[in-house]
This record gives C-alpha cells, structure tokens and sequence, in this order.
C-alpha cells in the first residue's frame, strides 16, 4: 500500500513533467494523474485544492530558495553567519534542478505575467522580505549597524548572482575552479565585515566568529 507521503510525492513528480511538457494551461489534473498512475484523477484533490494549489506547490519544491524563509521565527535570533550561509546554500542550491525549472518558469512567465509574478512575490520578494526583517532585528540588537537594510539584503543576493550565473548561462565563470560554497563563505565575511558596529567596544572579527 502505498503511503500518503509517497502518493503526494508521486504527484508533485507527475505534476513538475507535465506543467514542464505541457506549459500550465496544457496541463490537466486528468494527465497528471495518468502520469502519477492514478486510478482517478479525483484523488489529486485529496492532496491539493485545485491545479493552482498544486503549481504553486511545484514551484516550491524546485526552488529549494523558498525553504529557509519558510518559518522565519525559528531563525531569527540566530547569528548572522549562519543565517546568511544558510541562506546563500539555498539560493545556489537552485543549481541542481535550476534548467527545467527556469523552463518552467520563464515559458510560463511569457504567456502568463501572473506566473512571473506568482514566482517572484512566493520566492525572491519572499527572500529580500526575510532578509530585511533578519538584519533589522541584528541592527536593533546592536549586532549589526544601522544600515538601509533594503539596500543591504539586495546587496547580499547580487553578490550570489555570479555564481548562479556560472552554471545557468556562463560557464567560463567556472574555469578558475571557485566552488560555490567558497563564493558564499567569501561573500558573507566580506558582506559582514562592512556591518560591523563601530566604536571601541567592538572586537575585530567578533561578528562574524559567531
């Protein structure tokens, strides 16, 4: 018998090849189940409320960018360090599934803005929205200086999106053998180092030994 977490996987599975084959308007609640090897298509709305539902759950599994904004509550006390190297490992973990996925999003982004903007506000908007909230509560702390922390978080993504680029457009960024999780430990010392609070109470290095 097969268990419900298994039968939700197989659909999300179906569901990702079929919206990638077949755009999201080509795709039916009826194909995924054939492709799922469902008895009845009816069964998809034991797990998810309509085709939407099930879009939007899609996207949140291919795009691992989504998962540490997921509960921002349980990370807000923690360091910076290890907030940003979580984050960053997120972000470039979009690597592994980022060609069909892109493919996804972007052919439906061309017929369908909504897709683009369903995208943006549930991942990159939702990242930058994290990220502010999380270096406010640092400045207020007093772990981190006071700062424009719009301009802060989208300076910590930008400096990722080399990276990014290295595997989805530019390859010849790879030729000198920087690893990704090199980038993102570089970044996020360099990124840190700038925030320090000032004054002689502060220890050099302090921010970002913890």
């Amino acid at each position: 018998m097969v268990e419900e977490s298994d039968r939700r996987t197989q659909i999300l599975e179906a569901a990702f090849e079929e919206f990638a084959a077949k755009g999201y308007h080509g795709a039916t609640i009826k194909g995924i189940a054939a492709v799922a090897g469902l008895q009845s298509p009816a069964l998809i709305y034991w797990y998810f409320p309509d085709k939407e539902g099930l879009f939007r759950e899609v996207l949140s599994l291919r795009f691992p960018i989504l998962h540490p904004v997921e509960h921002p509550e349980l990370v807000m006390k923690l360091p910076p360090k290890e907030v940003l190297l979580r984050t960053g490992r997120a972000f470039l973990a979009f690597n592994q599934s980022a060609p069909q996925s892109l493919k996804l999003v972007v052919g439906e982004a061309v017929r369908r803005p909504e897709v683009a903007e369903m995208f943006v506000r549930g991942g990159p908007d939702r990242m930058l929205g994290f990220l502010e909230a999380y270096l406010e509560r640092q400045i207020e702390s007093g772990d981190l200086r006071p700062h424009d922390v719009r301009s802060s978080a989208r300076a910590f993504v930008g400096m990722l999106l080399p990276q990014l680029a290295s595997t989805l457009l530019l390859p010849v960024f790879n030729e000198d053998g920087l690893t990704g999780e090199e980038h993102l430990k570089a970044v996020t010392e360099l990124f840190l180092r700038g925030l320090e609070p000032e004054g002689p109470a502060q220890r050099p290095q302090e921010v970002l030994s913890r």
